[in-house]
């Protein structure tokens, strides 16, 4: 059986101490502020730092992964005699899936005799890394590259995402809510909850009125669509919000009796249209949207 790599990108939101255990290949995504630097590779900001740059009003912008980048960390590893597993951020998202795809085209001829299967995850933040966690598991478990892709393929419309937001003028200027929407609900205090649909798509499902009724709404929401399955962990990232991130860890230890817990920040390419004090919860679950 050949030996296989696991590759993903930094929207994935899994710690650093976690990427190094796993041996995963990490695809950085870029961003940059009004001073025109471009931030995510050789240069970075720790997540205070940029979402403290949002709060002062400096909007980022947001860039794919760099096509030329991801064929040289795929000739590095094929050049070793080894496969690629590479699992994409949302195509609902970004064009980053598409340029996985095209790279692994691009190197393929150069090495017959190596696979590279690339799947697009449909998920984001920590739900593409639990989605890469469980890659990493039936790995260790001994299933081939081909075995963990099939599996993956029929798992991860079972990866449940649903988010909320602390300000809405983010959701705005991205389009996803209105200008009078955003205006009304920041005078009453709306906080949106979304989830991810089954197309890796970004969507508002409901309102509710303070920050402690959208917390409770995300394990409400968990209790709907868990189904018949049963989650020994859950993952929870956040913008720069880490004592709500606790909070709502609490809450399902005591809702589902689940102690084993990720915690991780979100990533500029996600925290840039979603804002500070962002706050996600993942899991598996019989479906992701109603």
């Amino acid at each position: 059986m050949s030996e296989y790599v696991i590759f993903t990108e930094n929207t994935s939101d899994l710690p650093d101490s976690y990427i190094a255990k796993h041996n995963i290949k990490l695809i950085p995504l870029y961003y940059s502020f009004t001073d025109d630097t471009i931030y995510g590779d050789e240069i970075v900001l720790d997540t205070k730092e940029f979402y403290d740059k949002m709060r002062a009003g400096d909007m980022p912008k947001t860039m794919a992964s760099n096509v030329d980048k991801v064929t040289q960390a795929m000739r590095e590893v094929l050049s070793e005699g080894k496969d690629i597993l590479y699992l994409a951020f949302s195509s609902g998202l970004s064009c980053t899936y598409s340029n996985a795809v095209l790279a692994a085209d691009m190197v393929r001829e150069d090495f017959p005799d190596r696979t590279i299967i690339v799947i697009d995850s449909l998920s984001a933040s920590l739900g593409q890394g639990l989605f890469v966690d469980a890659a990493v598991r039936k790995q260790a478990d001994g299933l081939t590259i081909q075995e963990n892709a099939d599996w993956l393929e029929a798992m991860k419309l079972h990866v449940c995402h649903v988010f909320t937001v602390d300000d809405l003028e983010y959701l705005k200027n991205g389009g996803r809510i209105s200008k009078t929407t955003a205006f009304l609900g920041t005078l009453i205090n709306v906080k949106p909850i979304l989830f991810v649909d089954n197309e890796g798509h970004l969507i508002p499902r409901t309102k509710v009125r303070g920050r402690k009724k959208a917390l409770q709404s995300l394990v409400d929401r968990m209790a709907e669509t868990i189904g018949t399955y049963k989650n020994d962990y859950v993952f929870i990232s956040h913008a720069d919000c880490v004592e709500d991130a606790k909070t709502l860890g609490a809450m399902i230890t005591e809702r589902f009796g689940i102690k084993d817990i990720m915690y991780s920040g979100i990533c500029p390419t996600i925290g840039s249209h979603a804002g500070p004090g962002t706050l996600a919860l993942f899991f598996f679950g019989d479906r992701r949207q109603d």
